[in-house]
């Protein structure tokens, strides 16, 4: 039996929407929403020092009296954390959430570094490796697990470069900061993060480079604290991170389970301003 003879047009055809399929079935996505924005310029260069010209921003993110809410992260085995200044400055009792009506008390340790805040808990959860500014890149991804608007959430974001930050009752003058391009977040999450302030920005080691501390929604936009002011913070404190702190690498496709298991061991939890 002979089958006809396809012509070459359409075996060309045949040969372009394969190579097309195959293409498109590697397409790299980060649980992104529909037009996630592009890699910044100068994607896979070194980050630069800070420099009196790096970009500033203002954000306008009133502080507010009463009830506050963010994100903190373990530093140290032995009760040690890390979060946004903003969300803890003025408290006089502060709570970290370790279930569903329950809470340990939390103080803060002196010192302050920035938009950083560290507290102490009696006990505490493994604490997550601490990373540094040496080797990041320009496009490079961070992963922010938290709690945005009190809910279980995370965003996927790269490095655009650094900037400067002035909060309205922020301390102090404008703060050095790191710049992100939001291109991932969890299904469901409304553009507004209120509630992510405090969480950790982890690299794909899950070594935490920065303290996420604002939004800027319409811009596409997170501010991170430096990896830095972390370290500058712990000291002017006098706490001490766990030297052996390990962390589980993260991508684009299981960012979300680890931060699950992040918030699941309560190296990444719920912290409560309860009254100021």
């Amino acid at each position: 039996m002979h089958f006809p003879r396809l012509p070459d047009w359409l075996i060309y055809l045949a040969v372009v929407a394969a190579l097309l399929f195959a293409a498109l079935g590697r397409h790299e996505h980060a649980d992104a929403p529909e037009a996630p924005p592009p890699a910044p310029g100068g994607a896979g260069a070194l980050l630069p020092p800070a420099s009196a010209l790096d970009p500033s921003v203002a954000i306008d993110r009133p502080m507010t009296r009463g009830p506050r809410a963010g994100t903190a992260f373990s530093v140290g085995d032995a009760g040690v954390w890390v979060t946004a200044r903003h969300i803890v400055a003025g408290c006089s009792k502060i709570a970290i959430v370790v279930a569903e009506g329950r809470g340990v008390a939390a103080v803060r340790a002196g010192g302050s570094a920035g938009d950083v805040a560290v507290l102490t808990t009696r006990g505490g959860a493994p604490a997550l490796p601490l990373g540094s500014s040496v080797g990041l890149k320009r496009g490079e991804r961070a992963y922010h697990p938290g709690f945005p608007r009190g809910a279980p959430g995370e965003v996927a974001s790269r490095l655009v470069g650094r900037g400067k930050l002035t909060v309205p009752g922020g301390a102090g003058g404008a703060v050095t900061v790191l710049v992100w391009a939001e291109d991932g977040r969890t299904t469901g999450i409304s553009d507004n993060l209120g509630g992510l302030s405090g969480a950790p920005a982890l690299d794909g080691a899950g070594r935490v480079v920065g303290v996420t501390i604002a939004q800027a929604p319409r811009r596409g936009r997170i501010y991170t604290t430096t990896p830095e002011a972390v370290g500058r913070a712990l000291a002017a404190a006098g706490a001490r991170p766990s030297p052996d702190a390990a962390g589980e690498p993260i991508a684009t496709d299981n960012y979300g389970r680890v931060a699950d298991d992040l918030r699941r061991n309560l190296r990444v939890a719920p912290v409560v301003c309860l009254s100021s």
